[in-house]
């Protein structure tokens, strides 16, 4: 075995990799790098926090009413510990050192806490998105398989909990749910974005909603719709701008249909539609109703109202 992998140059190989690892650490962090938080205990944990959310449909098959709130207790209680772990070494990661009484994990405590509050809304505006799945796809037989089966709802589900964790300042643990539910769904939510209730994704797959997105409630999006940046900033040195607002506003009850495109910081007015394959980088008022055809006359003539 030894002079097979002599034969291959394997132990240079490790030795060239050791090299370019150490100058890349040494290039990130000063002195020895920190401990990485777990992409597989993430997922857990989030998959963990759902069957909390929904015992009865992502709970133990059999599992009986008197049993509920149990189970709910143990798995709320094992995943938020978890839980704290990992945004502990997010923020240890991210440059928090520890104080004589362990500051960054009480920082971590407080971030889990301030989280945990929050599950009874996400549960509550949860339900609105499912409602608005149920009523707004006919081929729904019932809410119990829209909580099963829909990609969409498995998506939303992990967006507002990676939502939560975003905006309290673990941004990383937060991009890895939404990219958990991305590969699995084939829905690209950055866990910035904002989402109002009654939010409905129908078919789902290569739907991308950029980080400072904003949808107003009882927005509908079919497949393939993007709601994103029309071009990234940079400052005096070339570098790319981060942090500011680059993608669209969409205001209450509007439809966006397969494969639109909208980028940029624009405003989709309130009960509008946007139909399929359009291509929009300018604002519509409220109630627009924007088709293939209009957006080419737009191009072609320069703008103007509806």
């Amino acid at each position: 075995m030894e002079s097979e992998l002599d034969d291959l140059g394997v132990p240079g190989l490790v030795e060239a990799l050791r090299d370019l690892r150490t100058a890349s650490q040494k290039r990130r962090y000063r002195g020895a790098p920190p401990e990485l938080p777990s992409r597989e205990a993430t997922i857990s944990l989030v998959d963990g926090l759902t069957a909390a959310l929904y015992p009865r449909h992502f709970g133990p098959f059999g599992l009986r009413a008197r049993e509920v709130d149990g189970f709910v207790e143990r798995k709320l209680a094992d995943n938020l510990t978890a839980l704290r772990r990992q945004v502990e070494l997010e923020l240890r990661l991210s440059g928090e050192k520890s104080g004589p009484n362990d500051a960054v994990a009480r920082h971590a405590g407080e971030i889990v806490a301030a989280f945990a509050a929050t599950l009874p809304k996400v549960r509550a505006v949860l339900d609105t998105d499912i409602r608005a799945a149920f009523e707004g796809d006919p081929s729904a037989k019932s809410i119990d398989e829209i909580i099963f089966c829909f990609p969409g709802v498995f998506a939303i589900i992990r967006h507002r909990l990676a939502h939560q964790l975003h905006r309290l300042g673990v941004p990383m643990l937060a991009r890895i749910v939404a990219e958990s539910a991305h590969s699995q769904t084939g829905i690209d939510i950055h866990p910035g974005a904002q989402i109002e209730e009654g939010f409905f994704i129908d078919h789902g797959t290569g739907v991308v909603i950029g980080e400072t997105t904003i949808i107003g409630r009882k927005v509908r999006l079919y497949q393939a719709v993007t709601l994103g940046a029309k071009r990234f900033e940079t400052d005096g040195d070339g570098a790319l701008l981060k942090n500011y607002p680059r993608h669209p506003i969409v205001e209450d009850n509007v439809v966006i249909y397969a494969g639109a495109t909208v980028l940029g910081r624009i405003t989709i007015g309130r009960g509008s539609s946007i139909g399929g394959n359009v291509w929009l980088t300018h604002s519509v008022p409220p109630h627009s109703n924007v088709t293939q055809a209009y957006a080419r006359e737009e191009s072609f003539h320069g703008g103007g109202g509806i």
